[in-house]
């Protein structure tokens, strides 16, 4: 990769994805005959988290291990796995969550980002040969605010790049960092809130995004030397460009743009002539695009329906290079050792989580390093998801993702559940999910529902939920429950509702709009009061601040819009039972949003289970918590959709209430 400046986590879209099935697409999902006669295994939440996620990938200086971050320890810590035979070596024993950068070019010290129970502010750490550890984060108190962010390497991998946040919270300055004695050179200081891109080969030129709307932005070419900056995507109107990655000869970059078009696509920039070509036109959105280190290699990935569609393409001849064939996998997370001639990828489907593979680029047979999927669970007894599409009620047509639980049956109705991505603006994605597998495992149809306002469907239908936010969508929403009967084997007197942080909102809306479409509601970190959401965005998405009050409102000029969205104001509508989920150091949905909404249901007498996890934030990282939280939903399912109260899982639920008030006194 040419100096690409990673995202940022803790971005804004990380915040917050007529009653017939018009058309249904098969893509690899069972037969009709399959689900309903395959007599599949009942796995345990303890099965089910005994399968392990792994992430992240750097070759080793001579080539012999890839460093990963792998929960096997039950929290994100760093591992290497050895490139012939798989094992793994765990190489830090961390409480907290560790994301792997990568291995230093002469050694296998290693770079990784961390923060403190899921608060997001990532400091960049080295980890030394003998296990000491330096935060590199400048000015890094134990007790300070700064965030950082690992921003690429050098060319000649003697330096790397970091951006933080030290000087002003809201913005990010870039420094460089040397590989010999880690000195940091101030290299760009930024008092615009503009994105940060990537830089130069020969680190005279750097890439930077002005989002005004996350429907219109610009990309700025800014010269180190004179320190002057230009605007190399002039336009009218909305029009979405996004800095990919320069070219290795540092004359060139790549950029992706919707202008004209409904779908990104890819765009080639001359930094001497100014002139643009067009390099790639899917027919979908083209996500990302980047070199390998040495260039010899790019990279391509387009969100094809729901699942990503890699590309690879020798350069500069841009000749495609096949890609290895595993059946039913898809594969993504591809990186390069510096000569490329090696190249890791991730290989997963919905029944199988993802697994780490070596490719030697001469076209041998891959070699599967990991075995993510715990043994104990057969992938056949797992559910494919299957892309079906509905008409809205209004006749907007609105994909999903459906998981038909094995035994489901006209004679065998089941309860459902409608699945809500976060966002705003995200969507559900054809891959493995421990949870909805789950659910599904033990009794519930699924559907991901993509409503109006996800990504991957066009700019038009991204943009239909501006200001429109739990109204058109969630009609959606509620107009998915008619296709879910319509299947002959959902049950219409038991579906419920379930989504996380956007789709949490949308999980209390539905509750409160629409008090009678849902039979019960599973709200995890979801914002429940938009105005307090608003005025408290954490500092350090002051980038994204201006595209966030144009797409859900100005909290000192929409008071009274952010209100008429925001369940907790309509709380006394909801009568249906209610299970909130809640990390106390969330920055973006504040615990206070949860203990509010689940204090209006008390007092109202509706049945609400609400759980804090003390040592989370935005997403529950830690083993221990998502099988408590998991374990709980399913009782809380069981009880109010199934009405059972005597399984297993309720008994366990039982005692782990009795933990969650407790931590709720503490």
């Amino acid at each position: 990769m040419r100096h690409r400046i990673a995202p940022q986590r803790g971005g804004p879209c990380a915040l917050l994805v007529i009653s017939v099935l018009l058309a249904a697409c098969s893509q690899g999902a069972p037969p009709e005959s399959e689900a309903a006669t395959h007599v599949a295994a009942t796995y345990s939440i303890e099965e089910f988290l005994g399968t392990t996620a792994v992430f992240g990938a750097s070759f080793s200086p001579d080539n012999s291990k890839v460093l990963v971050s792998s929960d096997a320890s039950g929290v994100l810590n760093a591992y290497a796995v050895d490139a012939g035979s798989g094992e793994m070596t765990a190489l830090t024993t961390s409480k907290e969550s560790i994301r792997v950068v990568g291995y230093l070019p002469d050694d296998e010290r290693f770079l990784y980002l961390s923060d403190h129970g899921g608060n997001e502010l990532d400091h960049l750490y080295v980890r030394n040969l003998d296990g000491s550890v330096i935060d590199l984060t400048p000015g890094a108190e134990p007790d300070s605010k700064l965030k950082a962010a690992f921003a690429g390497w050098a060319s000649d991998r003697r330096s790397f790049f970091m951006v933080t946040n030290e000087r002003d919270p809201r913005y990010f300055d870039l420094f460089e960092v040397s590989v010999e004695d880690f000195a940091i050179t101030p290299v760009h200081e930024d008092n615009e809130g503009l994105a940060m891109g990537g830089i130069s080969s020969d680190k005279r030129y750097l890439a930077l995004t002005k989002r005004r709307t996350r429907a219109d932005s610009n990309i700025l070419l800014h010269d180190l030397e004179s320190q002057e900056s230009r605007v190399i995507t002039p336009h009218e109107g909305d029009v979405s460009n996004n800095f990919q990655d320069f070219y290795p000869d540092g004359k060139s970059l790549l950029y992706t743009t919707d202008k004209d078009s409904e779908f990104q696509y890819l765009m080639r920039y001359d930094l001497e002539s100014g002139e643009h070509s067009e390099v790639l036109r899917p027919s979908w959105d083209l996500g990302f695009a980047e070199f390998s280190h040495d260039g010899q290699y790019l990279t391509a990935g387009i969100n094809d329906d729901a699942r990503t569609e890699l590309r690879l393409f020798k350069m500069p001849e841009f000749t495609a290079v096949s890609l290895p064939e595993l059946t039913g996998l898809n594969i993504a997370g591809v990186t390069f050792n510096d000569d490329s001639s090696l190249m890791s990828f991730y290989a997963s489907s919905s029944r199988r989580p993802r697994d780490l593979y070596l490719y030697n680029l001469d076209g041998s047979t891959p070699k599967r390093l990991t075995q993510s999927l715990n043994a104990a669970i057969d992938a056949d007894d797992l559910v494919r998801e299957e892309v079906v599409r509905f008409a809205s009620f209004d006749g907007v047509e609105i994909p999903g993702l459906l998981m038909k639980p094995h035994g489901a049956s006209a004679e065998n109705k089941v309860p459902a559940l409608v699945w809500v991505h976060g966002g705003p603006g995200g969507q559900s994605r054809i891959g493995y999910s421990a949870l909805r597998q789950y659910l599904v495992n033990h009794g519930y149809a699924l559907f991901a529902i993509n409503n109006r306002g996800s990504s991957g469907y066009g700019k038009t239908f991204f943009q239909m939920d501006d200001r429109n936010h739990g109204k058109g969508d969630l009609g959606d929403c509620v107009a998915s429950k008619q296709m879910l009967i319509d299947t002959g084997w959902v049950d219409p007197e038991r579906i419920g509702i379930i989504g996380g942080s956007y789709g949490g909102f949308m999980v209390v809306a539905a509750l409160a709009f629409e008090p009678e479409a849902f039979e019960v509601g599973v709200d995890i970190f979801g914002v429940t009061n938009w105005l307090r959401t608003m005025r408290n965005i954490p500092p350090w998405w002051e980038a994204a601040r201006e595209a966030l009050y144009a797409e859900m409102g100005n909290p000192e000029e929409d008071e009274d819009y952010l209100r008429s969205i925001s369940p907790l104001f309509h709380a006394d509508n909801i009568v249906k039972p209610l299970m909130v989920l809640q990390g106390a150091n969330d920055p973006r949905v504040l615990q206070s949003e949860s203990d509010e909404i689940v204090a209006k249901l008390k007092a109202n007498n509706v049945p609400v289970e609400y759980i804090i996890f003390p040592d989370e934030g935005h997403g529950f990282r830690k083993k221990a918590n998502q099988e408590r939280g998991n374990r709980q939903i399913l009782a809380f399912l069981d009880r109010y959709l199934k009405g059972v109260d005597e399984s297993p899982a309720s008994a366990a639920s039982d005692e782990a209430e009795t933990e969650t008030d407790e931590t709720e006194t503490d």
